[in-house]
């Protein structure tokens, strides 16, 4: 089984389905699939994360498509949308991460949480 994601104009995933699986190579199946829609479809690895594969094998566009991701045709890679605006995009994985890392030390009851207008991270206590 395999997925695909149907990409608009805008290189935006409208929707991710189901469908032939890459062993089948009667067809090309993204061709297929883009022509019944009518918008562009490329295939996505359900077990892709990040640049790496879940399952310890090869990953497949850098990420797995998601509604509302980008299409990145140079990167040939799925880019999750963007988490907050002074978050960077990471080359290798093609995922967004904070200008600065979130610390470690933080104890049971407490996490840290982004903010934005400080662009830091605020310590938090769970309650």
């Amino acid at each position: 089984m395999a997925h695909y994601a149907f990409i608009d104009s805008n290189n935006i995933v409208t929707k991710v389905i189901v469908g032939k699986d890459e062993s089948d190579t009667s067809q090309n199946w993204e061709t297929y699939y883009g022509n019944l829609r009518g918008q562009s479809c490329k295939r996505t690895s359900y077990n892709t994360i990040a640049n790496t594969h879940k399952l310890g094998g090869t990953s497949f566009r850098k990420n797995y498509a998601g509604i509302g991701y980008t299409y990145d045709v140079g990167r040939n890679a799925f880019i999750p949308p963007q988490t907050y605006a002074s978050w960077i995009l990471h080359e290798g994985t093609c995922n967004w991460n904070p200008p600065i890392d979130m610390p470690t030390d933080a104890e049971d009851n407490q996490y840290y949480e982004w903010n934005e207008s400080t662009t830091s991270w605020d310590l938090k206590t769970r309650e």
